[in-house]
């Protein structure tokens, strides 16, 4: 049967993103971008610049008779990183623009991180953050004096920033410079494991108290609102100044006192997920709560827990700078920034230098995982993606 001649056939329309479907994923184009070119060689200027600055200290070790094993791990950050971007400047800026375009699948991930890469308040931030840590693992090769060491004090004391003091030196003849970079490893340590402690526990609170509910949740959440009802710097100066302060115990007291935050965002994400139809299938096939708990439910919470935490790292190091500025931090002569403003106030007029270096890497640090924290809450919400 023929159609009629004053019909006219009309192709019928693709589906959306048939191309794609039938592809499995959208082709990516490979390419060598200016951008990856000048990060490859700033990088490389970078590591240069360190590993002229560390050469001395390296040629020095034979004939050391003791060496200490942040040194060790020092060097071995160093090796990492020169293979690490030797590596990428191969396989991204050399490689790259050879490789044909390949068809590739786009993950919830691949999305979040593609638009956290348009962020480039958040990429700072990314970058300077990893600049910190790497700078606090290769800091016994570029500190060029021992943050410890007193001189003549008569001379030394009160040195204004020069060419060998480049942040000049405090009232004992120790160069700031030095004790910054150390501080830099007791704040930034001090401010990780705290934030993996109290994040860790909150995750845990939150995901048994969303996922069981009834009266283990009433238990759980009115302890989380009993926490909350105390002014946490009141609390961590009472708990501290009840035992000797010390490192460990500040990171303990940080982590214990910053959990519930995190424990009321995980629980109101497994609220929702606890009815999800993969809960109830793997309910239907015999899995036990806490498996359904760990492999099922808690993946599923990851992204705002991530960003829970890159703004508490900020939020935490500022807390321990100012138990360290009341003196019941970290104590001297270990440095940390927080004493080391602390050690600066009486000086203000006279040696400015001695709190504005550590106060100044203080803003910037907290400054950075705030904008990194922005950018992974932006990229991981999908209704905040623009």
């Amino acid at each position: 049967m023929r159609a009629s001649p004053d019909v006219e056939s009309v192709p019928p329309e693709p589906l959306p993103n048939a191309g794609n479907a039938m592809a499995g994923a959208p082709v990516r184009a490979a390419g060598v971008t200016w951008t990856r070119i000048a990060a490859a060689v700033l990088a490389w200027g970078l590591l240069s610049g360190l590993v002229m600055l560390s050469s001395p200290k390296v040629v020095g070790l034979r004939e050391a008779r003791r060496v200490q094993v942040d040194m060790y791990v020092a060097i071995l950050t160093l090796a990492l990183l020169f293979l690490g971007l030797l590596w990428w400047t191969v396989k991204g800026v050399v490689l790259r623009g050879s490789r044909p375009a390949r068809a590739r699948g786009d993950s919830q991930w691949a999305i979040a991180g593609r638009h956290f890469r348009k962020n480039r308040m958040a990429m700072a931030g990314l970058l300077i953050m990893i600049l910190l840590y790497l700078v606090t693992l290769i800091t016994p090769l570029i500190a060029p004096y021992d943050p410890a060491a007193q001189g003549d004090i008569v001379m030394t004391r009160y040195l204004p920033p020069s060419w060998d003091h480049p942040m000049g030196t405090d009232k004992f003849g120790r160069d700031i410079f030095s004790r910054v970079l150390y501080g830099a490893r007791i704040s930034l340590s001090i401010g990780f494991i705290a934030v993996g402690i109290s994040v860790t526990l909150g995750t845990l609170v939150g995901a048994v108290g969303g996922y069981f509910g009834g009266m283990v949740d009433s238990i759980l959440m009115r302890l989380t609102d009993m926490m909350l009802s105390f002014p946490r710097l009141v609390l961590l100066i009472v708990v501290i100044a009840l035992f000797e302060p010390s490192i460990w115990l500040v990171v303990t007291v940080l982590g214990l006192t910053g959990w519930m935050g995190t424990a009321r965002i995980v629980r109101g994400e497994v609220l929702s997920l606890r009815e999800r139809e993969f809960v109830q299938a793997a309910r239907a096939l015999g899995m036990g709560d806490m498996r359904i708990i760990l492999r099922h439910v808690v993946p599923n919470t990851l992204a705002p827990v991530i960003v829970s935490a890159t703004l508490g790292i900020g939020l935490t190091i500022l807390t321990e700078a100012s138990l360290s500025f009341l003196g019941l931090g970290v104590q001297p002569p270990t440095p940390s920034w927080g004493n080391m403003v602390a050690d600066g106030r009486d000086a203000l007029i006279q040696a400015w230098w001695i709190a504005t270096f550590p106060g100044l890497a203080i803003v910037f640090t907290v400054i950075a995982f705030n904008l990194l924290g922005d950018g992974l809450r932006d990229a991981l919400d999908p209704r905040l993606r623009t």
